[in-house]
């Protein structure tokens, strides 16, 4: 632990506007994608909930920028999409596929330099679940949505950590 609790309460006291704001920020973007998926997608939930951390927690990070954050989660979606229809005819096979699906969505990331953490976390909820039109319109909207405000708010908000 780096910081003092002393110097925690500084920067509470002193940054405290941007740390509810920006938290308010993410709740409000989160309740709107959570119209649309059901607790049958937690995973996707959970890494959406992880993009709008990296968004809004650390917004001058390269992983938050909008190139990062849609094309990102586009590589999660597509890669867990593929590697959903892969025939998973026993356990180890399952183990197999969704391993590979983070793997592959890593990959292509990097390749296409569009590294976003969170969306390997996509990969395997989307594989885990299977493609549905749902969860891809409340992806494709979360991270269109939550790059918008981030774009359009990013001289008012700060990295918190």
């Amino acid at each position: 632990m780096n910081r003092t609790i002393g110097r925690m309460k500084d920067e509470l006291r002193q940054y405290w506007k941007h740390y509810v704001v920006q938290s308010l920020f993410a709740t409000v973007v989160l309740a709107i994608v959570f119209v649309f998926l059901t607790l049958q997608h937690v995973i996707v939930v959970a890494s959406l909930g992880s993009t709008a951390f990296v968004i809004f927690a650390l917004p001058k990070s390269i992983t938050a920028k909008p190139r990062n954050v849609i094309g990102g989660n586009l590589v999660g979606l597509i890669s867990g999409s593929l590697c959903a229809l892969i025939p998973q005819p026993n356990y180890w096979i399952t183990l197999l596929v969704y391993s590979f699906a983070v793997g592959i969505s890593i990959f292509i990331m990097v390749v296409t330099d569009t590294e976003h953490p969170p969306a390997s976390g996509l990969a395997l909820g989307v594989v885990f679940r299977g493609f549905t039109w749902t969860v891809a319109i409340a992806v494709i909207s979360a991270s269109v949505l939550l790059s918008l405000v981030h774009h359009f708010f990013k001289d008012s908000i700060r990295d918190l950590v």
